[in-house]
């Protein structure tokens, strides 16, 4: 994992001695876009400059000033976090001449990766064998991991840029303007600039540019209108590439007299084999995620696998099959935030039943009194399915240590970090965006207290596992979300179909990139084992009937096929449990007010 920072300057910036007004201001957003990318690598950082009209070659660290001496510089700077191979390895990877920056993992497919190896610098050994725009775009769509990347292939004077189908890393873009006429790409924003203009790379298309071709135009903004090249990725000459693009979804309609099965406890006869080949897929995408993970320190008892843990069926079962991947005698950390929020204390203190959530309110009014007692402020509703759970995995795994690491943010904590928060997640900016990535924040930092024995007191610890692993992409997959239900009632399985396949055409657009950014902000990696493609593949071609079926209540009826496999894993808690936003389980939404959460935050957060 890295932060990736490339600017492509002209000549009237390339000096901050020019005395430049704008010369001026690039080199300062530069260094801001430095500084935050340092902070997703840790363990090295270097720059490389290169003279695109000499196609000269130089390399300085970042504190050193370059001689620029051509129409155009193109600076590559790359951040680097150590989590693949036996030794550090230094970015941006250079070879003949060429440049890569990779913020990546290759977990499947043609480009093979041993234990000892670094993936990046395999990569780039592959990519210089390659001699056209369409044999780098086959080679990626060969390619299973998340990742985004800048190539600059020497050869042909040619700028590559782009991330996973999936959109699980970040990469950011500034198209040059006139207000600013350079190209910047970076991992990550440093805050809010009127100069900048940031935004999510679409992961439709493998960019090209023909930096000779701009150097000739003499002008990046006109080069750039101009000689922006978008591959296509489902256009491989090598027939159909298997990792170009997410599957589309099964969209056989169920006959009418579709049985109802309303138990977890027998696996129904035609989905016995799908559970198991569920099984593993699935553990095969956890296993690839956790099986090569470096050691973080020579100390024994070390933990270098986290997971983001709430208690709930998606988290639960990827931790189950972690713990079958990962040495019995290292520990797993759970990760388990939970927020003070000054709204949920003021009504849980005033008794004010009117002023809660309607589902909240007829469950107070069944039981007066009961449920607005005052409880303590981290007592939120993740916390206690978080240490129901972690009881469960206990008796199923007894010889696994477990740190359930209770991760407690006071309000004021929450506030203080909140400007820090808001400058990563530029350009995401809705009322929504920031009570997840608050949640994220914390919880991914791994700071909180455990308890080494049942009934012991809390000691204070940090996680210093450097990977951490998501259940995200499973209610998109399998029909977590209430909309699912609401489609099906409204418009029967065909409007359910319709719904899944909006959700994989979503996901690249949603909020990957900004939970990389968030999560990497602390110098760690998150995956996604319900996302690897394989995984999205093997799910979209189903049946829609197998994966769930709204007819049943919720916590049946909403992602079956998982719950079912939680049971036949001896998960049987886990697997009756009903979903719960991030947000709302670790009370990190609405804490001032009742704003919409797709309402925008209109904040600005100065550079």
């Amino acid at each position: 994992m890295c932060g990736i920072f490339v600017c492509l300057r002209g000549h009237c910036c390339n000096n901050i001695d020019t005395g430049s007004l704008e010369g001026e201001a690039l080199n300062e957003i530069c260094q801001d876009l430095r500084q935050s990318n340092a902070l997703r690598g840790p363990d090295y950082q270097q720059n490389v400059r290169v003279d695109i009209k000499h196609n000269s070659l130089s390399s300085c660290t970042p504190d050193q000033h370059c001689q620029d001496s051509g129409s155009f510089i193109a600076e590559f700077y790359a951040s680097e976090l150590r989590l693949r191979g036996n030794a550090a390895i230094q970015q941006p990877h250079q070879r003949s001449g060429s440049i890569l920056c990779w913020n990546g993992e290759i977990f499947d497919g043609a480009v093979e990766v041993t234990t000892s190896q670094n993936d990046g610098v395999r990569l780039l050994e592959t990519l210089e064998g390659l001699e056209t725009s369409a044999h780098i775009r086959d080679l990626f769509g060969t390619i299973e991991g998340p990742y985004a990347f800048v190539y600059y292939h020497a050869g042909t004077n040619h700028l590559y840029f782009a991330r996973d189908p999936l959109g699980r890393r970040s990469l950011l873009i500034h198209w040059p303007t006139e207000e600013l006429s350079s190209l910047l790409i970076s991992s990550v924003s440093s805050g809010t600039s009127r100069l900048l203009n940031f935004e999510e790379l679409l992961t439709d298309f493998i960019y090209c540019v023909d930096l000779s071709q701009i150097s000739s135009i003499g002008d990046l903004r006109i080069g750039f209108q101009k000689d922006v090249m978008k591959i296509n990725r489902d256009m491989g000459e090598r027939g159909e590439l298997l990792y170009a693009h997410p599957a589309k979804v099964n969209t056989t309609i169920p006959p009418a007299d579709t049985p109802q099965h309303d138990t977890l406890d027998i696996i129904p006869q035609h989905l016995l084999d799908t559970v198991d080949d569920f099984l593993n897929i699935l553990d095969r995408s956890v296993m690839l995620r956790v099986k090569s993970i470096p050691p973080v320190s020579s100390e024994l008892g070390s933990a270098r696998l986290a997971i983001l843990f709430s208690g709930g069926i998606d988290s639960t079962v990827l931790t189950y099959l972690a713990h079958r991947h990962i040495p019995i005698t290292e520990p797993i950390d759970l990760l388990n935030v939970a927020f003070e929020n000054p709204r949920k204390i003021r009504l849980a203190q005033g008794g004010n039943i009117g002023a809660l959530p309607k589902r909240q309110k007829k469950k107070a009014e069944s039981r007066p009194g009961e449920s607005l007692k005052e409880k303590p402020p981290f007592y939120v509703p993740d916390r206690i399915t978080g240490l129901q759970e972690v009881e469960e995995l206990r008796r199923l795994c007894p010889d696994r240590k477990w740190n359930f690491v209770e991760v407690d943010v006071p309000y004021e904590e929450s506030q203080n970090a909140k400007d820090t928060i808001l400058k990563l997640m530029i350009p995401s900016q809705t009322v929504m965006d920031l009570s997840l990535a608050l949640a994220l924040y914390f919880a991914s930092r791994g700071e909180g207290n455990i308890r080494v024995e049942d009934g012991s007191s809390r000691i204070a610890y940090k996680s210093p596992a450097r990977v951490v692993l998501s259940g995200l992409g499973s209610d998109e997959l399998l029909g977590g979300y209430g909309r699912h239900r609401t489609a099906f009632n409204a418009g029967d399985w065909k409007a359910v179909i319709d719904e899944l396949q909006l959700e994989i055409d979503r996901i690249p657009k949603r909020n990957l990139g900004r939970d990389d950014r968030i999560i990497s902000s602390h110098g760690k990696e998150t995956r996604h084992p319900f996302l690897s493609l394989d995984v999205v593949s093997f799910l979209a071609k189903l049946p829609v009937h197998y994966k769930l079926d709204p007819r049943l209540e919720v916590g049946k009826g909403d992602k079956t096929l998982l719950r079912l496999l939680a049971w036949k894993l001896g998960l049987v808690e886990a697997s009756i449990r009903k979903k719960r936003a991030m947000q709302f389980g670790s009370h990190s939404a609405r804490m001032d007010g009742e704003r919409r959460g797709d309402a925008n935050l209109g904040v600005s957060v100065s550079q």
